[in-house]
């Protein structure tokens, strides 16, 4: 299916999410408007935020406060985006400048800051503490997760446990904290707060696993931004882990080279290489792993149509190799 269709249910949800988020991006600060307004322009899948919407309408909660929800989400997402580009030096992203190649860093950086408080304000006036706690928590361990990955880059020699530790904070957090909001927000039962819980991380993990093996297929109009783009930042990730420990000898040392050195210069061959030693199938293979989990967890939920629309939202997020 489709993600157009599978988001259809949330259509008007959707529709009033991004006039929040575009409401409440507005500041009396010129830059901050252009900034924002180049975001918006942006686009994306809104994956995060949609998230939130169907995950309110598997539990049967109708509530204003779910698409307040959405914007935090995806208000958190778009600064830690903001603070990434600048970090990684990246130009291109879903095929537009980013807004550091556009505006420069110190704009962007500060931009990132400006979104990150005025997702706090929006949390603060849902008044819920259970809310607070979970986004206060989450953004703790996605700055975590971008540190610890910085510290991993140049690094050829972390494990794979480290590996999906970073991307468990970096990525599958703030997913699990999209599907918590509402149960907790609707004050559900343990065991739908739990599945929202279990489900959320899960999809996140396979979410960000797909998105790692996508940076060695396709082409960049396909990605919307540059095709090794991981490697030319020195960054670990499992199709190259995979590589090094199962790769020629050959390879292993081209790899290494390119992980320390932080360069693309050789990827053409270490495309070939990760695809002989058969890394992008297991990584795919174990993003379906967490996907499957992800469904699982959906059985504590009632038998309905929202439920099995999350359901083909996780089988989407690892079916969505061209």
């Amino acid at each position: 299916m489709e993600l157009a269709e599978l988001l259809s249910p949330i259509a008007a949800d959707m529709g009033a999410i991004d006039q929040l988020i575009r409401d409440e991006l507005q500041s009396d600060v010129v830059l901050i408007n252009q900034i924002g307004h180049h975001i918006v322009a942006g686009g994306g899948k809104r994956m995060r935020p949609a998230l939130v919407a169907l995950s309110a309408q598997a539990l049967g909660f109708d509530d204003a406060r779910v698409h307040s929800a959405a914007a935090i989400i995806e208000f958190i997402h778009t600064a830690t985006l903001l603070h990434d580009d600048v970090v990684d030096e990246s130009t291109l992203r879903r095929g537009r400048a980013t807004a550091n190649a556009a505006f420069g860093n110190a704009a962007s950086v500060l931009t990132g800051d400006f979104l990150y408080s005025r997702a706090f304000e929006l949390m603060v006036r849902l008044d819920t503490m259970a809310v607070m706690e979970l986004l206060a928590s989450t953004t703790n361990a996605i700055a975590e997760g971008e540190v610890l990955q910085l510290m991993n880059i140049g690094n050829p020699d972390i494990s794979e446990a480290q590996y999906l530790d970073v991307i468990d904070r970096k990525t599958a957090r703030l997913f699990r904290a999209a599907t918590m909001l509402p149960a907790l927000l609707a004050g559900s039962a343990q065991t739908e707060i739990d599945a929202m819980d279990r489900y959320g991380q899960a999809l996140g993990m396979a979410f960000q696993l797909v998105d790692d093996a996508l940076d060695y297929l396709g082409d960049e109009e396909a990605l919307g931004k540059h095709v090794g783009d991981d490697l030319a930042e020195g960054k670990p990730t499992l199709p190259l882990l995979r590589v090094l420990r199962d790769g020629t000898s050959e390879a292993q040392a081209r790899v290494r080279r390119a992980i320390t050195e932080a360069t693309d210069e050789e990827l053409s061959a270490i495309v070939v290489d990760i695809h002989a030693t058969g890394a992008i199938d297991q990584t795919l293979q174990l993003a379906r792993q967490y996907a499957d989990d992800a469904v699982a967890a959906l059985e504590a939920l009632p038998a309905t149509a929202q439920r099995d629309t999350l359901a083909g939202l996780a089988r989407f997020a690892v079916e969505r190799i061209s």
